[in-house]
């Protein structure tokens, strides 16, 4: 397998890397079977896991770590997130507003739980899981150097930053002599392809990693979902409906658009699953696209992806069904700024 450099880290990663946010209540919750394909996945070349603290509250962080603890840990770059609340009660309404952020004190906190459940020394890349408008930048910065001094974490990185928050970042960094994000994790497919229009070529100035999350759109193009029939029931669909219904006019575009794409891919030889994937490898910015399998089925499905180069007709006709730099659903963009979601940051007072 061919390894691509993670920004500017010297860390060497597989093109694509293994999500485990599908390991655990949220999706497999049998965890020998989840730990098979974690295997299967590092046997087929890959050396690259990407998971979160909030993924079934530390359950998929648990799994990666006794997938990893038989002597295969030193082979394997691993990264984790932070940021979503860590109390159960914060999932239904309320909870303790400290267990969660982009602080120092629940930074510092919470790493010591996620080396913890991962029952390792060290994180290899450290992710902000999304932005935090109350929390200054410099305090998250600040505290992920500390940490990365320490040796806790190699390297650290944020996710779905839009484009002027992660050139601040870089700034800040710059200006008060801190560690930088190294990397961007952002939603990135042939349905989404808004950050094409600044965060990639943001990401590509600064020399950052760039780590696609929901290359398939969520499960929109793996041929599931298609016109005339049923949307699935799923964990997925429960918790981001926004993504999913049907009643949405965001995501009727996106039936239309899978459907011209799975006559594209069979035109072309390939499954649509492959030509997804394969799509946001041939962005020159995007480093490794994560995949988040839930059974070996479909590891497999995916598998190989990174073997395929699609011409420049396809590309073209890619292009076509959904333009560049088009999301077709607003929901698919997984951060929406305050001032977006509150009227009153967009209205003037007049008392």
């Amino acid at each position: 397998m061919d390894y691509r450099g993670l920004g500017r880290t010297g860390m060497q990663v597989s093109p694509l890397c293994l999500g485990a946010m599908m390991f655990g209540a949220w999706g497999e919750r049998d965890h020998d079977t989840s730990i098979k394909i974690i295997h299967r996945a590092l046997d087929a070349g890959i050396n690259f896991i990407d998971t979160a603290d909030v993924y079934s509250l530390g359950e998929s962080e648990e799994i990666v770590g006794k997938a990893l603890v038989d002597g295969r840990r030193d082979d394997v770059i691993v990264a984790t997130k932070f940021h979503g609340p860590m109390d159960v009660a914060a999932d239904r309404s309320g909870g303790d507003p400290n267990r969660r952020g982009n602080s120092r004190r629940w930074i510092i906190r919470e790493v010591e739980n996620s080396l913890r459940r991962l029952q390792t020394d060290w994180i290899d890349l450290y992710q902000v899981h999304r932005p935090e408008p109350g929390t200054d930048v410099e305090e998250t910065l600040s505290a992920l150097t500390d940490l990365q001094r320490q040796g806790k974490i190699r390297a650290f990185g944020s996710s779905t930053f839009p484009a002027q928050e992660i050139v601040e970042a870089q700034w800040v960094a710059e200006r008060r002599g801190l560690g930088r994000f190294v990397t961007e994790q952002p939603p990135y497919s042939i349905l989404a392809r808004g950050i094409e229009a600044d965060v990639l070529p943001v990401a590509e100035t600064y020399r950052m990693g760039v780590i696609p999350w929901s290359p398939l759109a969520g499960g929109w193009l793996t041929g599931r979902y298609r016109k005339g029939q049923d949307v699935p029931r799923s964990n997925r669909a429960t918790r981001v409906p926004g993504r999913y219904d049907l009643a949405n006019p965001g995501n009727q575009a996106k039936l239309e658009a899978v459907e011209e794409l799975a006559l594209l891919a069979e035109d072309a030889g390939l499954s649509l699953i492959h030509l997804a994937l394969a799509f946001t490898l041939t962005h020159p910015a995007v480093t490794s696209p994560i995949i988040g399998p839930r059974t070996m089925e479909q590891l497999e499905s995916q598998l190989g992806a990174a073997d395929i180069t699609l011409s420049d007709d396809i590309l073209d006709r890619i292009d076509k069904i959904v333009p560049p730099g088009v999301t077709l659903n607003r929901d698919d963009a997984g951060y929406l700024p305050p001032a977006l979601r509150d009227p009153l940051l967009r209205r003037r007072r007049t008392v």
